[in-house]
Order: structure tokens, then C-alpha cells, then sequence
């Protein structure tokens, strides 16, 4: 059982979940509230767009240097190349841009609220305990990375 939830709590699973979330908030009446049309359309494909193309980049590094992309495993290397030279978590930042992207989409302003929820889970269930295991395995080499390079943007 342990490893059934080890498998399905992954950022991917919180990040479909959210999206649901604020599909189904989009879906009840949004009284009078909207973003606005064609502007909202392009700027949530922007967004979407964005937030893969991040994800994208970072999981070319990481294979590149042969770490392991599942946040509960140990990694193999410090990977501060690439997209990780700009933010230490950019896979998570995707995540929230994608999220914030079908928030538009779906005219969802409501479900804005989610935006926070989910960076606070990302957080806690996953960058806090990869930072803490990181901090142990890499030591000083991470400390210089934390000081050179931040979490988000």
C-alpha cells in the first residue's frame, strides 16, 4: 500500500487534480465575473505553452545528467545546468504555469484560489523534503547553488 501512494503522490497526479478543480469551479456560474474573451484564450495557451516547454527543458537535464525525475528518490547529481541555472525547481514552476494557464482557460476566476493551495502542497509534500535530502547528500555544493540560484524565479 505504502507503495501504491509513493507512486501515485507525484506532482504530476496534484497538478491533474488541480486542473479538475478549477475545470469543475469553471463549470458553476460565475455570477459576473470572466477574464474576458479572445486576450484570456491566448494568454492561457501562453501559459500552458510555457509551463511545458519548461518542464521540457528541465527533464532534458536532468536525463542529460542522469538523475532520477521522482521526487521521493534519492538523486544521483546535482543538476545546476541548464534551465536549473535560473530556478531550482523548474518542473514545479511548469506545473503552476500549465495550472494558471487552464485557469484562463476554463474562466475559472474563481479557481485562481487554487494557484496558492497548490504551490503551498508542491512545497511541503515535495521541494521542502528534495531540498532537505539534496542539503544532506550535496552539502556545501547545494548551499552555493540555494545562494547562487532561487527556488522559483
Amino acid at each position: 500500500m505504502r507503495r501504491f501512494v509513493q507512486i501515485i503522490d507525484i506532482p504530476p497526479v496534484w497538478l491533474v487534480l488541480a486542473i479538475l478543480a478549477a475545470r469543475v469551479i469553471g463549470q458553476k456560474e460565475p455570477m459576473w465575473l470572466s477574464f474576458g474573451g479572445q486576450w484570456a484564450q491566448l494568454m492561457a495557451g501562453v501559459l500552458i505553452g510555457g509551463g511545458l516547454i519548461l518542464m521540457v527543458l528541465a527533464v532534458y537535464e536532468m536525463r542529460r545528467q542522469r538523475t532520477t525525475l521522482m521526487p521521493h528518490q534519492e538523486a544521483d547529481h546535482l543538476v545546476t545546468s541548464g534551465i536549473f541555472s535560473r530556478s531550482r525547481n523548474p518542473i514545479y514552476l511548469g506545473d503552476l504555469l500549465v495550472l494558471a494557464g487552464f485557469v484562463l482557460r476554463f474562466d475559472a476566476v474563481f479557481a485562481l484560489t487554487l494557484l496558492p493551495v497548490f504551490v503551498w502542497v508542491i512545497e511541503r509534500r515535495f521541494v521542502i523534503p528534495e531540498e532537505d535530502r539534496l542539503r544532506r547528500k550535496f552539502r556545501a555544493d547545494f548551499a552555493r547553488y540555494c545562494h547562487k540560484t532561487r527556488r522559483w524565479i
